[in-house]
């Protein structure tokens, strides 16, 4: 293509993205944020023998959340929104996240969905290990994306058709949306943003970043993340999701591994760990 040309050519590889966009347009989103000091996530990350991803530690506590707050693990059933018909929720006995990944298909860079089943059961450790398995080279060549490559090659109305009659039934929706959305840009210079994932309740974490932060009337710098919930009116009230996101900030604020060594305590930082508090007067100059 020369400069100046226009190119037009169709993307398959994202077809998948615009079917569920469809799809997410009749829910009714509305947008919380808060901040979450992440000291004690990031002092463990620094002593750990193993290399955790944040979003790790993130799914950790959404599943330890949503297990607490059942209510919310939910989707607004089929055949809603209509003037005819009674509203149903489907509320679902486990959680199952769904995180965005982004993963090149056939060259086109793509937005792929892993579901990590069973998740308010999970350890840190197994969670890494998903989410290694994941973020692999050889990522979208997995079993559990043959449907989005399918999808991609039908003609789009047969796509759109076969892309519906999947979500018709409440119990397959925890199968291919998951029953949490979480999606992080952290590992970009983005410190928050907000979008919806197809379920009651979606998550979006940005980027750690030193701020200041009051403490026992003193200032000091702490490693601080934004954490975005967007939540479906349709299925939750302000409250719920509220009493959702500040559990999620807790969590992660008084973060303890329950799996590795020192068995529920919580990890202190010191001064060398990463992401210690560190007063304001002592930020360079």
């Amino acid at each position: 293509m020369t400069a100046g040309q226009v190119s037009t050519e169709p993307v398959s590889t994202r077809r998948h993205t615009l079917f569920f966009l469809e799809y997410a347009a009749d829910q009714r989103p509305v947008y919380l944020d808060t901040e979450v000091d992440m000291s004690l996530v990031t002092a463990h990350r620094a002593r750990s023998e193993r290399r955790y991803s944040l979003v790790s530690y993130l799914l950790l506590a959404v599943g330890e959340v949503l297990g607490r707050h059942p209510e919310a693990n939910a989707v607004l059933a089929p055949g809603w929104p209509s003037r005819f018909s009674t509203p149903k929720v489907t509320r679902f006995p486990s959680v199952t996240a769904k995180l965005a990944l982004d993963r090149p298909v056939e060259g086109q860079r793509t937005v792929l969905s892993a579901l990590l089943p069973g998740l308010e059961h999970q350890t840190l450790a197994g969670i890494q290990d998903t989410v290694d398995r994941y973020r692999g080279p050889d990522a979208a060549d997995l079993p559990e994306f043959a449907a989005v490559r399918k999808l991609g090659k039908l003609p789009a109305p047969l796509g759109r058709l076969a892309f519906t009659a999947a979500l018709r039934r409440p119990a397959r929706r925890a199968q291919i949306l998951g029953t949490v959305a979480v999606s992080s840009l952290g590992h970009r210079p983005v410190d928050g943003f907000h979008s919806v994932g197809g379920t009651a309740v979606t998550i979006n974490a940005g980027r750690i970043t030193d701020r200041p932060v009051a403490r026992a009337g003193q200032v000091v710098i702490a490693p601080v993340m934004r954490l975005g919930l967007a939540f479906d009116h349709r299925v939750v009230d302000g409250a719920t999701a509220a009493d959702v996101l500040g559990d999620l900030k807790k969590t992660l604020e008084e973060f303890h591994d329950r799996s590795g060594d020192g068995r529920g305590e919580a990890v202190r930082p010191t001064d060398q760990d990463q992401g210690a508090d560190r007063p304001l007067a002592a930020r360079p100059r």
